[in-house]
């Protein structure tokens, strides 16, 4: 294998934990904090990593973790217990040398947890934790496909810069909920935002409306199901989120110059 995973799983703490590598690491490690907080060494200074912040180090940096309660009185008086979740892998090879070195990689970068790549982590996660020989061609591409949907992270957050965290949670919202009806009430309370500033901030980010992109996600599942399944119109219709064929039918056309049966013909 061109990838060699030496540890991978999600780590929960609630007591005090500590880990200091002076000597320089000898394989990258990726962790991303999902839950809590704790403080890590990133850029040279011990800093505050919390929810969303993905950390990337390569072999040769030193390395320090720390989970310990916070020494803010203010915090200590809120703060009442230890919480710190993450996904981490620890891994090495001649593939993550080469992908490594495509571009500058910062050690820390805010992203927002997308449930199709961290269906990735977790898939390579209980290969890892296999009672049976773990499938090491199987682990390896999964790996590549992690190293590849960080970096599709990466590059959506820093489109934006600041509005990016919040536009791409919109957008992984309605990307994972496009197959229901939804409103965008909810996509404004996952945003925490209110209506207006949810619609005013999708339409600058994205150039288009909430209504608009949900639309094209709903029309590129039909087209799927149109061109690779058997299912009728109307029920591909309804799967897809349109709530209706007419509906459907009337927004397909608008696009596609044809109707869903005479696309389905072509």
């Amino acid at each position: 294998m061109i990838t060699e995973i030496m540890s991978c799983n999600y780590s929960y703490h609630s007591q005090p934990f500590q880990i200091i590598n002076r000597d320089g690491l000898r394989a990258y490690v990726f962790r991303l904090q999902m839950d809590g907080s704790c403080e890590a060494l990133v850029d040279g200074r011990m800093q505050r990593i919390e929810a969303g912040d993905l950390l990337l180090f390569k072999p040769g940096d030193y390395y320090q973790l720390n989970i310990a309660p916070s020494h803010s009185q203010e915090e200590e008086e809120q703060q009442t217990e230890i919480s710190s979740g993450d996904y981490y892998v620890i891994c090495r090879g001649s593939w993550l040398d080469e992908w490594w070195s495509r571009k500058d990689r910062p050690q820390r970068v805010k992203v927002v947890p997308d449930e199709r790549w961290l269906s990735v982590w977790q898939a390579l996660i209980l290969e890892k934790r296999r009672f049976e020989a773990e499938d090491q061609e199987l682990s390896d591409y999964l790996l590549r496909s992690l190293c590849l949907c960080i970096d599709r992270a990466i590059t959506t957050q820093s489109v934006f810069q600041g509005k990016s965290f919040v536009a791409t949670r919109m957008k992984n919202f309605i990307d994972e909920n496009a197959a229901r009806s939804f409103t965008i009430a909810e996509v404004a309370e996952c945003a925490r935002l209110s209506v207006s500033r949810t619609v005013h901030l999708f339409k600058e980010c994205y150039g288009m409306t909430i209504i608009q992109y949900t639309q094209n996600v709903r029309l590129s599942m039909a087209i799927d199901r149109i061109k690779y399944s058997t299912m009728t119109l109307e029920q591909i219709a309804v799967t897809c989120g349109f709530g209706s064929y007419s509906y459907f039918y009337r927004v397909f056309r608008q696009k596609y110059g044809v109707s869903p049966a005479a696309y389905r013909l072509s």
